[in-house]
């Protein structure tokens, strides 16, 4: 009788077999926006990646992440129930609860960073208007998919050899590290944020008894609130502080107020909502 791999192995075979099956679907999405856009947007990993570049490749690879998860849940005897997908009303709730607490903190970040006068504001109303919806319904859909997969599949197939503890460690490292798929300069600086972000969303879940839905909700409200800044154009930094205060590149998580914010945000969930 052949031995079940280990956790590790499963999860390494799982992200081969999701790259190795999405691979000519994200050739086939960049040739089809290619001939449309008459733009180049083939994608050449280790180089800088554009948003006309990004959008069909993560669009093509989250699509069929749920399909890959379900493939796995057939070879282990697994379901996403296991992984803290429950239908019902308490995950909506959980949700809402997280997307407040993750938008109503950024909010606090950013507007201490203004009385500070470390950042200035450029307000445009027909901007923020025409990318919150879109933007709003992609955080949303993404964070999903990387709750699903990092703090549903990963953490839980980690856990059946590992303690909570260094299996949450190991998930956030690989949830960090795999953002430098897309992109290396601007994200070698946020990798500490990003580990430190993501043994905050498995803290969510533990804190929501399992359940996806406060990590899914505090994931997204953080995705929609810095990606609508960003896109819109609304800060700008003064200089008064160094970067790595308020973040590399003008990127939260790869400064110190972003760091405290995450752990602010970490004793939130810890002292309030256990």
């Amino acid at each position: 009788m052949n031995a079940i791999p280990s956790s590790l192995l499963q999860v390494t075979i799982f992200f081969v077999a999701w790259v190795c099956l999405w691979l000519p679907l994200g050739v086939v999405s960049t040739i089809i926006l290619q001939k449309n856009k008459a733009i180049s947007v083939i994608w050449q990993p280790f180089k800088p990646i554009t948003a006309d570049q990004k959008i069909p490749l993560l669009a093509s690879l989250y699509l069929i992440a749920p399909l890959i998860l379900w493939g796995a849940n057939k070879a282990l005897g697994n379901s996403f129930a296991n992984y803290g997908v429950i239908w019902d009303w308490s995950i909506l709730r959980s949700n809402g609860i997280g997307f407040i607490i993750g938008t109503v903190g950024l909010a606090l970040l950013f507007g201490v960073q203004t009385l500070l006068g470390w950042i200035k504001w450029q307000i445009a109303g027909k901007k923020i208007i025409s990318v919150t919806l879109p933007i709003l319904l992609l955080a949303v859909w993404i964070s999903a998919i990387e709750e699903l997969i990092f703090r549903g599949f990963v953490l839980t197939q980690l856990q059946q050899d590992y303690s909570i503890y260094l299996a949450a460690v190991i998930a956030s490292v690989i949830f960090a590290l795999l953002h430098l798929v897309w992109e290396q300069k601007e994200t070698l600086p946020q990798l500490p944020g990003l580990w430190l972000m993501g043994m905050v969303l498995v803290l969510a879940r533990y804190i929501d008894k399992g359940s996806l839905g406060l990590a899914w909700g505090l994931h997204s409200g953080l995705v929609w609130a810095i990606a609508t800044i960003d896109t819109a154009e609304l800060i700008t930094y003064t200089g008064k502080v160094p970067q790595w205060v308020t973040g590399k590149y003008g990127k939260p998580l790869a400064g110190l107020m972003g760091m405290s914010f995450l752990l602010a945000i970490g004793a939130v969930l810890w002292l309030g909502l256990q």
